[in-house]
This record gives structure tokens, C-alpha cells and sequence, in this order.
């Protein structure tokens, strides 16, 4: 199953050759406009105004494009922020404690008001 493959070459002498064939590099001298190729960035304040107008559109969840992923990029970011939840467990434990020592006061004058309802 051999086929016959015929190949033209054409060849051109030095004087045909430099009148058909561009040599000048004409091309690799040319700037691209650079705004074909760059974006804009809005600004901080435009962002923000975007961030506030896409805010219901935005998913909650979702490894990229979502409030989760922004959430996480910028705590890793910012680093550490135990600290504030540190403060606001120990503000929860705190409540916690008071909350009890009013039920303990509670029952203290329940206690005292019908032990004086039993006397009277």
C-alpha cells in the first residue's frame, strides 16, 4: 500500500528571493497597544461598592467564588485571629457563670420568701 507523494520545491535565486521574502523583521520591532491586553482594576472604594451590589448573588459556600472563600483567604491573610475568639470565649464562660449565680439567687429568695410565708 505505498503511495506516490510528488513534492514542488521552488526555489528562487538571491535577487528573487530578497523581493518575495520579507527579511526586514519588521514585526518583532511593533509594541501592542497595552490596553489590549490589560484590565482595569477598579479601586478599593469600587470594589467594595461591587463587593455591597453582588453580596446576595455571591454563594455562601463553595471552595472559590463564595463569602466561605473570602472569608478563609483573607484569615489567612490577616493571620491569626484566635485572639478575638479567645476574648469571646472567655466573655461565654463568663455569662455562663453569672447566669448561674442568678439562679442561685433566685432560689435563694424563693427559699427565704416561703420559709416566711411558713412562719407568718
Amino acid at each position: 500500500m505505498s503511495q506516490k507523494v510528488t513534492l514542488i520545491k521552488q526555489v528562487f535565486d538571491k535577487n528573487q528571493y530578497q523581493q518575495v521574502i520579507d527579511t526586514s523583521f519588521s514585526q518583532l520591532g511593533q509594541t501592542v497597544p497595552s490596553s489590549s491586553f490589560e484590565t482595569t482594576l477598579p479601586s478599593v472604594d469600587q470594589f467594595f461598592s461591587y463587593y455591597q451590589q453582588l453580596f446576595f448573588e455571591i454563594p455562601k459556600f463553595g471552595e472559590t467564588n463564595s463569602h466561605e472563600y473570602l472569608i478563609q483567604t483573607s484569615q489567612e491573610y490577616i493571620g491569626d485571629t484566635t485572639v478575638v475568639s479567645d476574648e469571646v470565649q472567655a466573655l461565654i464562660e463568663e455569662i455562663t457563670i453569672l447566669r448561674e449565680d442568678n439562679l442561685e439567687l433566685q432560689q435563694t429568695i424563693l427559699d427565704l420568701s416561703s420559709g416566711n410565708q411558713n412562719n407568718g
